[in-house]
């Protein structure tokens, strides 16, 4: 059941990161990250005050979100520190480069998620597994010579080097949600809402120092439908995540991998809807990585 749920939060995040991609294109990235993130807790909302106000309906839908010690807090501000980063980066990376070069270049995140499930969790993949995990990294090599006929050199484009910094950053995370869920016992809502309430809090401070001071920035936004419709999409695709997390038997570096499916989306329809260059040529690495995929989840 967890691999199904990680297939659902895969399509999610793709459909996340196409409105992604139109929230960010000529825009401000600062406002446009905090504005996701408000419709995100926005979409909790309800749930934290029928928490509150009726627990035992709301414990009955399965959505309660429960009273936590401030030590678990702490816990959920340092994944909001490492989150807020690695989104900052990413929404700069995706505003200066084309989707179906910085789409590729994340799927690589199960590669970091790989090593670390194996040296902290004890996660043990087979032979087939280590084939699935190289042909992604692999594939990614085939995505930047592509990325060179479109004027993107991967060595001296500093957007590529925030867009891996990103996903380094996405990778750690993504290990630091599975000692969240399994060994802190915080339930998916939970953390949810705590997390996304932090991370506007991190980025109130952020804004406030290199944004709300500077009037041509401020002007220079430009409010869009998908900028509320990133923060829903991302909030249904986290919950799906977290609840396949929430299995005994869900290994971490197998959901990671799976949640590259997400690539379909992002590089066939997003490539055609941004009229971006060279979407037959990507297509190959695109086959490589969802091969890889394929091995990982087949040989499980």
């Amino acid at each position: 059941m967890w691999m199904y749920l990680g297939l659902l939060a895969a399509l999610f995040l793709g459909l996340h990161n196409l409105c992604k991609k139109h929230a960010v294109q000529n825009n401000e990235v600062y406002p446009v990250l905090l504005g996701t993130l408000i419709a995100g807790l926005c979409t909790l909302l309800p749930f934290y005050i029928g928490s509150q106000f009726f627990p035992e309906q709301t414990l009955k839908m399965g959505f309660l979100i429960e009273d936590i010690p401030i030590e678990k807090h702490g816990f959920i501000l340092i994944k909001s520190m490492i989150m807020c980063s690695s989104w900052i980066l990413a929404y700069q990376a995706l505003k200066h480069l084309p989707i179906t070069i910085v789409t590729p270049i994340r799927s690589a995140g199960p590669f970091f998620t790989f090593i670390g499930a194996i040296f902290l969790y004890n996660e043990r993949p087979n032979f087939w597994q280590w084939i699935g995990f190289f042909l992604i990294i692999f594939s990614v090599y085939l995505y930047s010579q592509v990325g060179k006929k479109e004027g993107i050199v991967f060595k001296k484009n500093k957007w590529i080097y925030a867009i891996i910094g990103a996903t380094f950053l996405g990778a750690s995370s993504g290990l630091y949600d599975k000692f969240l869920i399994q060994k802190i016992a915080l339930n998916p809502q939970t953390l949810q809402f705590w997390f996304c309430f932090y991370c506007i809090l991190i980025l109130l401070i952020v804004l406030s120092i290199i944004w709300f001071p500077k009037v041509e920035k401020r002007k220079a936004f430009i409010w869009r439908w998908s900028i509320p419709a990133v923060g829903i999409l991302l909030q249904t695709a986290d919950y799906f995540y977290f609840k396949a997390l929430q299995d005994p038997e869900a290994l971490i570096m197998l959901l990671s991998a799976i949640k590259r499916s997400q690539l379909i989306i992002a590089v066939v329809i997003g490539g055609i809807l941004f009229k971006e260059k060279n979407k037959r040529k990507k297509l190959i690495p695109l086959a490589g990585v969802m091969i890889g995929v394929a091995l990982i989840l087949y040989s499980a």
